[in-house]
């Protein structure tokens, strides 16, 4: 489902997250530690007000192009961010034991 408004995805790195910004507030994280070459995504929690509206797609979308941007793998042990690898295959290769 698209989102009902308009999701930015920042990189918090003194909080180790991504964040999902709607209209100003923070609607969403997406918790991560950084190892030498790779990303590790651990936990992706939405508010109670936003599920359903594509705010957890939009934010782990955006925390995975800035992830290839910076020339680094993922390793998605957050269960929501690797069913959306799976559903995404365009992201596959980003995963750090596909390389």
């Amino acid at each position: 489902m698209a989102p009902a408004r308009e999701v930015q995805v920042e990189n918090n790195p003194a909080k180790h997250r991504y964040e999902a910004v709607v209209d100003g507030a923070v609607a969403g994280c997406a918790y991560y530690r950084e190892r030498p070459g790779t990303v590790v995504i651990t936990h992706t929690e939405v508010g109670d007000e936003w599920e359903g509206q594509g705010v957890a797609s939009s934010l782990i979308a955006g925390a995975l192009d800035d992830i290839r941007a910076r020339g680094l793998t993922v390793t998605p042990f957050c269960a929501f961010t690797r069913g959306y690898i799976e559903r995404h295959p365009e992201y596959a290769d980003l995963v750090a034991a596909a390389r």
